[in-house]
């Protein structure tokens, strides 16, 4: 199924967290959801509608890997895994 998102809205694909550290100690589920997570860009809209007609384009692309509030957009799931919808305002930043 392919998704097109509208005008500044993102769907991102959600990154599993880490369970475990390099050391090999286990972290416990509930720590991990405090932090932001992670996620690469699956698609993007069009750009933001302005209130003068134009649209500005998003600074994020497909193929980023960003990292948005675990309690932002819409979550939803298909057949490879958890995705989320946020707007550009919801994604804190990408990852370099």
């Amino acid at each position: 199924m392919n998704i097109k998102p509208l005008y500044d809205r993102v769907l991102v694909k959600i990154n599993s967290p880490e369970n475990v550290t390099k050391g090999g100690i286990i972290i416990p589920e509930n720590t991990n959801q405090e932090k932001p997570q992670e996620g690469t860009v699956a698609a993007v809209g069009t750009g933001k509608l302005l209130d003068d007609g134009t649209v500005m384009p998003l600074d994020v692309k497909k193929g980023d890997a960003v990292l948005f509030n675990k309690y932002g957009g819409m979550e939803l799931s298909l057949g490879d895994g958890d995705y989320v919808f946020l707007t550009q305002n919801e994604i804190l930043g990408i990852i370099e």
